[in-house]
């Protein structure tokens, strides 16, 4: 890690990977709350706050990068204007939609009716062209949130902005500044044509596969049999171990709530105050991992609910996720807030300061990563106890039961139909945990020709940083060190588990649920009241932040044990992981990956809530700690 400048006024800053980014950006989000005064706004942005907003969806062209394009926008802004609620009040909203095309709005993470949630074909007809919806529903939790579209790739050109939730009696955690800090990726191309672009050639993005250089280069460190075998193994998979995100800086620009690394995004602060910074992930299809060199983060809220405090130097954050994080500066310099892009390659940056016009070393990126075989499930990264819980397997897959499978490899080529199955009788989930990686079993549905890939060695440990974080030198958040204050709002045990396989095929660009895109998959079924468990198991290479609407997902540690409650959870590559769900939400809901491309692709699910014989609800309403 690169040491930190005092204060330099004239050094410029790293360009990014695209050359001299224009610092002409919309949003600039300098939202600093002090305890002198209420939240300050900059020239270009807007805070909207009370219980009735008025929001026009339209288009307006931006400049991000030297090139003029035309973005989508709310109230004439990239991000959308801040919106500030109040728990326990009632918001109206009002959202016009000027587009040529039909338009929505999803207030992502909110637990509210299933006619307020914004999905096109789910919970409402859309919002037409030259017309109006009128949202309109109770307030019933705080924290940090953001709404974006779901109308096929308008989030990508510019439709999302930030929530801020203030909660009853005030703050667990007060600060004197408090500020936004959104993150985003920006392309100058139609979205449509990364699309068409990735169903053709789905690594067309990847600018750093391995070279022959670097073949020569392993051969030196590993030897020359192991670096031979291990291209081989690659190989015959048809795979490449540089694959972290499908599309790159190649094609993004990165911003901080709305400007480009050049731009520098400043937030203000005065030294020995406690600065609250609120990060969210607005991004359509990147993971950041987050550092601020010279600072302690304390994490003190994740997606909107708060935890107990854990500090750490580095935490990565998933497309749709939030985490609050409070820092306290004890010297009067400027800081670098550093989002590097999960594949190393580009970067969001901004800056706290002292005074404005203030830069911090921005450090280099870290070395590109590399998955493993651990990513590929072919062997345990971590480890966690089992024990035991029922487990009902009537959805999620179609094959009558669990099967073993052999764990000396992992199977690839799932076209052929007895791949990784045998004869054998069921395995008797009485006996053991759903935490146990050999309770599970590949749906009959996986046999398909349009999977690449089928983990049956998971990991099912919560404490791995993930790709590209392992052993950094940097203490790195897991989701092992998050807890939820106050533990679940619904403390009965699970009456019964649907299990997910998270699958695709990286070369087709085909992304599903037990290998059914959407249009293949019937809906889910969950009834009124239930306690139920998700269990996912990622047959891919690929890290899937999955979404929920209209429920929380309460992550379970390997033991069952309740760990985290979240509205997005982070699936990595050969992972299984579980979480408890309480249908008190009744209607049809969406549920899919939060990569908008891999949602587009298929990999998205209807959930239908209905009355049955589930028992009473539970009221899962945001924080009861």
């Amino acid at each position: 890690m690169s040491s930190m400048m005092q204060s330099s006024r004239a050094r410029l800053p790293q360009l990014s990977r695209r050359g001299f980014l224009q610092a002409a950006g919309a949003g600039l989000f300098v939202l600093g709350t002090s305890h002198r005064d209420a939240w300050a706004q900059s020239q270009t942005q807007t805070v909207l706050t009370g219980s009735h907003f008025d929001l026009q969806i339209g288009e307006a062209p931006f400049n991000f990068t030297g090139n003029k394009r035309i973005g989508t926008v709310v109230n004439g802004q990239i991000p959308a204007p801040l919106l500030r609620w109040r728990e326990g009040d009632t918001v109206t909203l009002r959202v016009a939609n000027r587009l040529a095309a039909r338009s929505s709005i999803h207030w992502h993470g909110m637990i509210l009716p299933a006619d307020m949630d914004g999905v096109p074909g789910l919970s409402f007809a859309g919002i037409p062209s030259g017309g109006e919806y009128l949202y309109r529903f109770k307030v019933n939790q705080s924290g940090t949130y953001w709404y974006h579209a779901h109308s096929r790739f308008q989030e990508q050109t510019g439709l999302y902005g930030p929530i801020v939730i203030e909660r009853k009696g005030g703050e667990r955690f007060p600060t004197e500044r408090d500020y936004v800090v959104m993150l985003s990726d920006w392309t100058d191309l139609d979205p449509e044509r990364i699309f068409s672009v990735l169903k053709k050639h789905s690594d067309y993005y990847n600018f750093d596969r391995r070279t022959a250089g670097d073949f020569f280069a392993d051969a030196r460190k590993n030897g020359l049999n192991s670096t031979v075998a291990d291209r081989a193994m690659w190989g015959q998979m048809r795979m490449n171990p540089t694959d972290m995100l499908d599309v790159s800086g190649y094609a993004y620009t990165y911003l901080m709530n709305g400007v480009t690394p050049t731009g520098n995004w400043t937030g203000l602060f005065s030294r020995g105050e406690r600065v609250r910074l609120r990060f969210i992930n607005g991004s359509s299809m990147s993971f950041f991992d987050v550092r601020i060199p010279g600072l302690k983060l304390t994490v003190v809220a994740n997606d909107g609910q708060d935890v107990e405090p854990v500090t750490v130097d580095e935490f990565r954050i998933g497309a749709a996720e939030t985490y609050d994080v409070i820092v306290e500066p004890k010297d009067d310099r400027a800081y670098t807030i550093f989002a590097q892009a999960m594949d190393r390659s580009g970067y969001a940056r901004g800056t706290l300061s002292p005074s404005a016009g203030l830069e911090a070393e921005i450090p280099p990126l870290d070395p590109r990563p590399l998955l493993t075989m651990q990513d590929m499930g072919m062997s345990h990264g971590s480890h966690g106890a089992s024990a035991p819980g029922p487990v009902d397997h009537s959805q999620g897959h179609e094959s009558s039961g669990p099967r073993p499978v052999d764990h000396s490899q992992m199977n690839h080529g799932a076209a052929d139909p007895h791949a990784g199955h045998d004869s054998s009788p069921a395995v008797d989930h009485a006996a053991m945990g759903h935490g146990s990686a050999s309770s599970f079993e590949h749906p009959a549905s996986e046999r398909s020709p349009m999977l690449d890939m089928q983990v049956e060695q998971p990991n099912i440990g919560l404490d791995d940083p993930g790709p590209g974080l392992r052993n950094n030198g940097r203490r790195v958040l897991t989701y092992a060190d998050l807890h939820t204050i106050g533990g679940p709002i619904d403390r009965r045990e699970p009456a019964r588990e649907i299990q997910l396989h998270l699958t695709g095929h990286m070369e087709r660009f085909v992304w599903s649920f037990n290998g059914q895109k959407f249009s293949e998959a019937t809906p889910l079924k969950f009834r009124l009241g239930e306690r139920l468990r998700i269990t996912l198991v990622n047959d891919s290479m690929m890290t899937h932040p999955i979404h929920l609407h209209g429920m929380w997902s309460e992550l379970e540690d390997a033991s069952g044990k309740f760990q985290v409650r979240k509205h997005t959870v982070n699936v990595q590559p050969a992972q299984k992981l579980s979480y408890a769900v309480t249908a008190d939400a009744p209607g049809r809901w969406a549920y899919h990956c939060h990569l908008l491309y891999h949602m587009e692709a298929g990999m998205f699910r209807e959930v239908h809530v209905e009355p049955g014989d589930g028992s009473a609800s539970h009221g899962a309403h945001g924080d009861h700690s």
